[in-house]
C-alpha cells in the first residue's frame, strides 16, 4: 500500500530562518505536532482538524521537480511524526537534485540517517524552558550531527539564553554543527541577546531573525 501523507500546504518563499536564511525554498507543511509550544507560529497546522491534503510521494516528488526551487523544506507541525517520512526523505534525496532540510523540534531520533547524503541536512529546536516543554528534547540526536546541521534555540528571556549557553557548552555543539540562538517575536529585544552573546564571548554561535516575520505580516501564512 502506498504511503500517504497529510499536506496542509506548499508553497515557494525565502528562507526565514537557519544556515539557509534568505535563500529561496520550496516549503512542505505537514499536519500535526506531538508538542504543544506556547509561542508556535503555526499551531493551526497542529490541530487534528486542521485541513489537508491526501499526497502520495510520488505526488510530492512531482510538486518538487515542478518548482525548479533547489532547496526544499519539510517542516510542521513535526514532519518526524509523519507515518513513512523516512521513505519520502530518502526518496527525495535520492531521486531528486535538491538539498533536503527537515525542521524538527528535537524530540524524534533521527539516527536512521546518521549515515546521509550532504544534499539532506536536518534544523533541530532544543526546546527551552520558556516554551514550556522543555522536557521532550532528544539530546541523544547530538551524536549524529554533521556540520551541515542546526542546532536552534528559540529564547523568551534571560533565563531561557542562560540554559541555551549551558547545553551548546555540554555537548560542544559549535564543534559539530551550526548553532543558532532566535528571540520569540516580542518576547525578547535581539539587542539584548547580542549584549547577551557578547558579555559571555559566544563566539561561533549565530543570532538570527525570522525573515518572514519582517518582510511580511507575522501571522501571515504561506510565506
Amino acid at each position: 500500500m502506498e504511503s500517504i501523507y497529510k499536506v496542509v500546504e506548499t508553497f515557494v518563499s525565502i528562507n526565514g530562518e537557519g544556515a539557509k536564511s534568505g535563500a529561496l525554498a520550496l516549503f512542505i507543511r505537514f499536519q500535526g505536532c506531538n508538542l504543544n509550544c506556547n509561542y508556535c507560529d503555526t499551531e493551526w497546522a497542529n490541530k487534528d482538524d486542521a485541513p489537508y491534503t491526501e499526497m502520495t510521494a510520488d505526488e510530492i516528488i512531482e510538486r518538487v521537480k515542478m518548482s525548479n526551487v533547489k532547496n526544499v523544506t519539510l517542516t510542521g507541525g513535526e514532519p518526524l511524526i509523519q507515518r513513512d517520512i523516512d521513505i519520502l526523505i530518502d526518496r527525495l534525496t535520492d531521486e531528486t537534485d535538491c538539498r533536503i532540510e527537515i525542521e524538527t523540534n528535537g524530540t524524534r531520533s533521527i539516527k536512521k540517517w546518521d549515515v546521509r547524503s550532504d544534499k539532506l541536512c536536518f534544523t533541530l529546536d532544543y526546546k527551552l524552558p520558556g516554551s514550556g516543554v522543555s522536557s521532550d528534547t532528544d539530546t541523544d540526536n547530538y551524536n549524529y550531527l554533521s556540520t551541515g546541521d542546526t542546532v536552534k534555540f528559540v529564547c523568551s528571556d534571560e533565563s531561557d539564553l542562560d540554559a541555551a549557553r549551558s547545553i551548546i557548552d555540554k555537548y560542544s555543539l559549535v564543534r559539530k554543527c551550526n548553532v543558532f540562538l532566535s528571540p520569540v517575536f516580542g518576547r525578547i529585544e535581539p539587542a539584548f541577546m547580542v549584549d547577551y552573546m557578547a558579555k559571555h564571548k559566544m563566539n561561533d554561535v549565530r543570532l538570527q531573525l525570522q525573515l518572514h516575520k519582517f518582510i511580511w505580516d507575522p501571522e501571515e501564512r504561506g510565506v
